[in-house]
């Protein structure tokens, strides 16, 4: 540690670095001397000058720190002044009988300063005489400081002057009302409301907010009872609280004398042009339903930009959806309007009851394609065995390729409807491809002997792409039932059918001995995306048996093949294909090395970690971060062994 001596030598020096130095220490051994050398330097022009003598007396702390910095505040330069109020401010909450008397000062500037610093405090002792410079200093802002300070401390022993000073002129009455709803007491709700007698109009629209963000259900009778009395303006604000104190339970909470009423004020509160005010009417609605309560709400959704005010629009649809099956929303999907419809049908999606289903459905054919997808989706989620015969319909009907999907998916995967079969399977030459899968899923969902025939006989056309979709459905439904096909499939012209026949006879790797020799056979195919598929496939369905198969896919021609390879024997550390990864560490491509000393890394064990110690060296940077890396793996896992 320095010595103080040499520091306060340093603290006098002309050189800044020498004086960032100097205060850098000076923090550091806790030199109280040094604080007046400190306290000039916070004058000075350099902000590396000031910034470390600010560091410095934060460090050093306590009173010789707090007296030496208070003389500042009245400096003329605003960022001295400024430097000085925030170092106080950490440091004052220990020292408050150095500040409280600045409270008592002539000068006005120098008592509403005092006033900020001891809000920062975090000491209950600063209370008490804040409380008097609120209650008694002839100053407005001095007073309005006092209170802002005290709703930063937050602590309920400033309460009781806060209420007392409800009576103050209008620009304190600010701080005060947003103190009392920081500090939150439950005196606080009384002072308030009988503060609304006496105050402006925008007074009470303030404390009519601090009440509802105070959230005392105590407040809720006061409110009411002056609700009747208020204009519409304040009457709105009023309804705004009562719903932000009361919430969801609000019908269960409120006087049954009074709940009619203030529904009847929800009402005209949606009219407000106050967006907050809207939406706690909104919310108060939702839990009072009824259909007029339902064509206000829906109203004000209908007007919005689905884009611009997505989270408020889902706020309100699930405020409609709280209120039921109403007339709004069947009136919406039969108006022609597809806006509104589309609102329907989303809030309807959040409906549970029955009667959904039938009003969605009866009104389907009526709405436009746009309306109808919305329909379909939600219908094929929540609709049951008797909407068969409306899906029915649409397979039959409809032309959209989006409606055709949801219905191929509730007729199949949902309900496997048998007598759908060839509807659904007609679909299956359909002209857009995500037509034809959802039609295909289906089909594989209904599964059956005769759906077996059709997809058996589709293979034996010539079309490459309906040979696929039978080749894929027959794997699905029954693999082993037709391994014949599937070992056809496995020569097939086309690269994407040998592939799809390779993943139906991979479901076979646990259950029959002929998939490996299958697998294997593949491995020569002439295509690299199908070699790839079976070395995936090995890794899926890993054993003993594939590791020689595997190590001879390190040799394949193509890259991406060895990569593959590389990742599986890694993946299940296998020991015995060391010698053969460790030829790959001279392949001329970065990227297969790269991958050879990650999986080397990954098998671990003596040998793999001598190799990796041979290539840790490379000029290669990207080698040698990879080489390095993989060691650290085989070391770190010996340590977790041990």
């Amino acid at each position: 540690m320095s010595d103080c001596k040499e520091i306060l030598s340093m603290l006098t020096s002309p050189e800044s670095d020498v004086l960032r130095e100097g205060a850098y220490l000076a923090g550091e051994a806790h030199c109280e001397d040094a604080v007046p050398l400190l306290v000039e330097m916070l004058k000075s022009s350099n902000i590396g000058v000031q910034e470390a003598a600010d560091n410095a007396l934060r460090m050093i702390g306590g009173k010789e720190a707090v007296s030496g910095v208070i003389p500042l505040l009245q400096s003329d330069e605003a960022p001295v002044r400024n430097g000085a109020m925030d170092i106080l401010r950490a440091l004052g909450g220990n020292e408050l009988q150095l500040l409280i008397p600045l409270l008592k000062d002539e000068d006005v500037d120098l008592r509403i300063f005092a006033s900020d610093i001891l809000g920062s405090a975090g000491n209950v002792m600063a209370v008490a005489p804040l409380c008097e410079a609120l209650l008694k200093d002839p100053e407005v802002n001095v007073r309005y400081q006092a209170a802002v300070s005290l709703g930063n401390l937050g602590l309920p022993e400033a309460a009781k002057c806060l209420n007392q000073a409800m009576r103050d002129e209008e620009w304190v009455q600010y701080s005060v009302i947003e103190a009392l709803s920081k500090i939150g007491h439950a005196s606080s709700v009384d002072a308030m409301v009988k503060a609304m007698s006496h105050s402006s109009e925008l007074v009470v629209s303030m404390i009519i907010d601090a009440l509802g963000e105070m959230g005392n259900v105590k407040a809720v009778t006061l409110l009411l009872q002056r609700m009747e009395s208020s204009p519409t303006a304040l009457r709105n604000k009023i309804i705004k609280a009562i719903v932000n104190i009361l919430g969801a339970k609000l019908v269960n909470l409120l006087p049954k004398t009074e709940r009619e009423n203030f529904r009847e004020y929800l009402l005209v509160a949606l009219e407000d042009e106050e967006v907050e005010v809207q939406d706690a009417a909104i919310l108060g609605l939702a839990a009072m339903g009824g259909d007029d309560a339902a064509a206000g709400v829906f109203s004000i959704a209908s007007k919005l930009d689905p884009d611009k005010d997505q989270d408020r629009l889902e706020r309100i649809l699930e405020s409609l959806s709280r209120m039921g099956v109403t007339g709004v929303l069947r009136q919406a999907l039969g108006s022609g309007d597809q806006a509104k419809a589309l609102i329907a049908v989303e809030t309807l999606a959040r409906v549970s009851a029955p009667e959904v289903e039938e009003v969605l459905t009866n009104t389907f054919w009526q709405n436009e394609v746009a309306v109808q997808r919305s329909i379909i989706a939600v219908l094929a989620r929540i609709a049951g065995p008797g909407a068969v015969g409306f899906f029915m319909d649409i397979l039959n009907k409809h032309g959209d390729g989006k409606v055709l999907k949801c219905a191929a998916s509730f007729l199949g995967p949902k309900l496997r409807h048998a007598p759908a079969s060839d509807m659904l399977f007609a679909l299956l030459d359909h002209k857009y491809d995500d037509v034809k899968e959802a039609a295909l899923e289906a089909c594989v969902a209904i599964d059956g002997p005769d759906m077996q025939e059709r997809f058996q006989r589709l293979y034996l056309g010539i079309d490459p792409l309906k040979r696929l979709m039978a080749v894929y459905a027959l794997g699905k439904i029954d693999a082993t039932g037709n391994l014949d096909i599937l070992k056809s499939a496995l020569e097939d012209e086309s690269p994407e059918i040998r592939k799809h026949a390779l993943e139906a006879v991979a479901s076979l790797c646990y259950d029959s001995e002929v998939w490996l020799d299958l697998l294997a056979s593949r491995l020569l195919d002439e295509n690299r995306d199908v070699r790839q598929t079976v070395v995936e496939i090995m890794g899926q369905c890993f054993s003993s048996a594939t590791v020689p198969h595997l190590i001879h896919a390190l040799h394949d021609d193509d890259d991406w093949v060895k990569v593959r390879a590389l990742e599986v024997l890694g993946q299940h550390k296998v020991l015995e294909a060391i010698p053969e990864v460790v030829g790959l560490l001279e392949n001329p491509n970065k990227l297969v090395t790269i991958r050879t000393i990650e999986c080397l890394g990954s098998i671990g064990g003596t040998s793999a970690f001598r190799a990796l110690l041979a290539v840790s060296g490379s000029e290669d940077y990207e080698i040698m971060e990879a080489a390095e890396a993989a060691i650290t793996r085989i070391q770190e896992e010996q340590e977790r062994e041990i």
